[in-house]
């Protein structure tokens, strides 16, 4: 049956939507004027926690890393080398072609048609492919792929988890399908964000924060089916387990779908503030990427004419 075309990809987007929120109550207005990162161990955790909950992938991309390699960061997305944080994800590569889908105009009636045809109460085989999905990816995060082991831990346990509940949720019900479409539909289209030239022109920090209603939606949505990741990650508790001059262990305790995970996060200091260092790691990775092809590669930007309009 066609379902197990779509199925696969919607749940892939939902894991990485959960691993995105679960990654390491956004801060006071005052702590803009502070320096990025965190100024204890444990902080970095919360820190980052806190900015996905309030939806500001600005924020967290901020505060994820040193200054100086924030800067280089947005001349990367400028060169379409990388779309850092977002292709830290499962299918995040893909995420300009997904607003661009939702953007197009008959994309509310387009989109469920196609859930009618292929979700609509297929509720059986989503199921099944939701454990066995889940088998697979813990059996994946455990053996392959370029993950620390720290990461491998966490995520095995985000896996299972999102297993359990796409098992649980009522994915296939046609009435809830037809009152989510249309919210995605129109945040999507709220970000103005519809192409690969859109993210290079706009450049990584307005890109990211043009993203916040989708985000916004797209957190709504989920708690529509019983994945209630504010309630979950408002949960967290980080402690420090061990600290040895610049490097630390904290760890971080909090609920996914009403399942508890418990796993421990490396942390570095860099200039007197703390950051994690597996999302240190993936971000050095993706500077090294080359340049796209001159064929391929998104025109470069022109000045900033102003900021865009706000979310």
């Amino acid at each position: 049956m066609r379902h197990r075309r779509w199925f696969p990809l919607l749940l892939a987007c939902l894991c990485a939507l959960a691993m995105a929120a679960c990654r390491p109550a956004a801060e006071a207005p005052a702590a803009k004027a502070r320096a990025p990162g965190a100024a204890r161990p444990a902080d970095a955790v919360r820190l980052l926690t806190g900015h996905l909950r309030a939806n500001a992938l600005d924020a967290y991309a901020r505060d994820a890393i040193p200054p100086a390699l924030h800067a280089q960061m947005e001349t990367a997305w400028r060169e379409g080398r990388t779309r850092w944080p977002l292709d830290e994800l499962p299918l995040g590569e893909r995420l300009p072609q997904l607003l661009a889908a939702l953007s197009r105009p008959d994309a509310e009636a387009h989109w469920i048609r196609v859930f009618d045809r292929q979700f609509a109460n297929a509720d059986r085989e989503i199921d099944s492919t939701a454990a066995t999905l889940g088998l697979f990816g813990v059996q994946y995060v455990s053996n392959e792929g370029d993950f620390s082991d720290a990461e491998r831990e966490h995520y095995t346990q985000l896996i299972a988890a999102m297993s359990r509940w796409a098992q649980a949720a009522p994915l296939a019900d046609p009435g809830r399908a037809h009152d989510a479409i249309p919210k995605l539909v129109a945040a999507a289209r709220q970000t103005g964000l519809a192409s690969e030239a859109d993210f290079a022109r706009l450049g990584m920090e307005q890109s990211l924060r043009r993203m916040h209603p989708f985000a916004q939606a797209t957190t709504q949505v989920l708690a529509g089916y019983g994945l209630d990741l504010d309630a979950g990650l408002g949960a967290l508790d980080a402690s420090l387990q061990s600290q040895t001059g610049d490097t630390a262990k904290v760890r971080m305790r909090y609920l996914l779908g009403g399942q508890p995970i418990d796993t421990v996060v490396e942390v570095e200091r860099h200039d007197g503030r703390w950051y994690l260092s597996d999302v240190l790691r993936h971000a050095r990775a993706a500077l090294a990427q080359p340049a796209a092809p001159a064929a391929t590669a998104p025109e470069a930007a022109p000045p900033a004419a102003g900021r865009p309009p706000s979310a």
